[in-house]
């Protein structure tokens, strides 16, 4: 039997963090942090001590997925940390700008403790074993699936069914599958909304900003770009890393995004703003360049197009509040279309969605009825011989 402690993510959208036990080894999926909240439950809502984990493993390095990490160094955590090597790379960037100061500085992530693994490998963790697969959210972002005694839970993070960029492994047949949720009952594809955003970009060519996260979205939305655009200086190198991860991104994308790289300006922080679309990074204007950037943009009547997660209270939110800036999402989550797909593909098991608000997955649950809504951050369940869950 396995146990699964829901340690954030479940009824909020934020701090995304499960741990997951069979009795004699416990390991631990995720360690995000919650944008907007402040004091403990900016962290994961640990089960047990940290101490008791024998194993974390990092599907991505996103603030909600990572960000907690100087955390968990500092409660006493010594164990192998487990993540791909772009992970690794883009870990350093979002601890600067997510982790507390001096927990970072006091508690940096031990080199000796990082484990490399490649999408696809299979790892083991005592008499579990660890399942990956590239998940099209990002290069080197990926899918867990644990198994032990002939039981299966998937834990999906973030996943993009059908990137435009990013290719995305099928998930495996399981007993329990913990989706992404982020966009709850949405069923505009990709395919449009990066219509409507070149729509809106055009209209704006001759100088706009596009605050994205520095990994994934970017790489989308420069595939949007078919007209001559700015990048913050200091995300060149880490976009070009991305393009040139083997087997990450589709076939032939590769070769066409690193040439609109190339063709890119670049942009310093401090700077006049350019006269053309200008990417900078982080998507929500909490962190980064895009910080200044906003408050620039903002201050000068500059247009400002945000195309992800808005935070309540985030700057990127108070600037569509005040109609200061355009919002149209760009797909970086499933669809409902896709989420329903991916249960179907994974042979029909119990359900149940993370990252999102406890509205939302009621909403979700009218369209997809074995949906578990009942579960929160703080609570657990067993995944039984026969399949269900209690």
């Amino acid at each position: 039997m396995l146990r699964v402690d829901l340690q954030g993510g479940f009824g909020e959208k934020g701090r995304t963090s499960i741990a997951v036990g069979d009795g004699a080894t416990r390991i631990m999926l995720d360690a995000g942090i919650k944008v907007g909240a402040s004091g403990d439950e900016y962290y994961p809502l640990l089960a047990r001590p940290v101490t008791e984990i024998d194993a974390l493993f990092i599907s991505h390095a996103h603030e909600d997925h990572i960000g907690a990490l100087c955390r968990l160094l500092k409660l006493g955590y010594r164990g192998p940390i487990h993540m791909t090597a772009e992970t690794r790379a883009e870990m350093p960037a979002t601890l600067t700008q997510y982790a507390d100061a001096d927990e970072l500085r006091r508690f940096p992530p031990d080199g000796g403790q990082i484990r490399i693994f490649r999408p696809g490998d299979v790892l083991e963790a005592g008499s579990m074993r660890v399942e990956t697969g590239s998940s099209g959210h990002v290069a080197g972002g990926v899918w867990f699936s644990v198994e032990h005694e002939g039981r299966r839970i998937v834990y999906a993070a973030d996943m993009v069914p059908n990137s435009p960029v990013f290719d995305m492994q099928p998930l495996p047949a399981c007993d329990v599958l913990v989706l992404d949720a982020s966009y709850g009952i949405d069923t505009v594809s990709g395919a449009e909304r990066a219509g409507e955003i070149a729509v809106w970009v055009a209209a704006n060519r001759d100088g706009c900003l596009l605050p994205t996260p520095l990994s994934g979205r970017s790489l989308e939305l420069m595939a949007t770009l078919d007209l001559p655009f700015a990048i913050e200086a200091g995300m060149r190198a880490p976009l070009a890393m991305q393009i040139g991860v083997a087997g990450a991104l589709r076939p032939g994308r590769a070769e066409r995004l690193r040439e609109k790289l190339a063709d890119a300006i670049d942009w310093e922080t401090g700077t006049a703003l350019p006269e053309r679309p200008l990417l900078v990074h982080d998507g929500m204007g909490v962190a980064g360049p895009a910080k200044a950037a906003i408050r620039t943009a903002d201050k000068q009547g500059y247009p400002i197009l945000l195309t992800g997660h808005l935070p309540k209270g985030s700057p990127a939110a108070l600037l569509v509040e005040r109609a200061r800036a355009a919002w149209i999402r760009l797909p970086t989550h499933p669809t409902l279309p896709e989420n329903l797909a991916l249960w179907e593909a994974a042979g029909r098991p119990a359900v149940l969605g993370h990252s999102c608000e406890l509205d939302v997955l009621h909403q979700i649950r009218d369209h997809l009825p074995p949906l578990k809504t009942r579960f929160r951050t703080g609570q657990s369940f067993d995944v039984l011989q026969s399949g269900g869950i209690t």
